[in-house]
């Protein structure tokens, strides 16, 4: 399949496939005589699990570091667990961070709910904030 056909089953464009390509993610496509790059059935599948792993999270390089492991016939389950519990541990933070934003915005909106602009010293912008 030339760039332009697997792009579009893969539901990508050309551009995306060059970069993953030049990234390492992808191997070097066969060329034709004119140059066009031309890719196997096989690719679809590398791009299908390559925007499974940034739906998860991952990073391209740990995505690359995944496809390496495979390309050297090694299965990469227990590296993929340790991907996948440390984006666990990132991401229960960001809530914890984000729990602890929304509470003190709410704190601050409770104290701005009945506004008093009489009541704010001049060298303030406003008091709420």
């Amino acid at each position: 399949m030339r760039i332009g056909e697997i792009a579009e089953t893969a539901g990508t464009t050309a551009k995306t496939l060059r970069f993953y390509e030049d990234q390492g993610l992808l191997p070097p496509a066969e060329r034709t005589p004119a140059g066009y790059r031309e890719y196997t059935s096989e690719t679809v599948a590398r791009i299908d699990f390559i925007h499974r792993g940034q739906a998860a999270g991952l990073t391209l390089m740990q995505i690359r570091q995944i496809l390496d492991i495979r390309d050297r016939g090694q299965a990469p389950c227990g590296h993929v667990r340790d991907l996948l519990d440390a984006r666990l541990t990132e991401i229960e933070q960001q809530l914890a961070q984000l729990t602890a934003l929304r509470d003190t915005i709410a704190d601050l909106r409770d104290q701005a709910a009945e506004p008093e602009p009489e009541s704010c010293n001049p060298d303030q912008v406003c008091r709420y904030l």
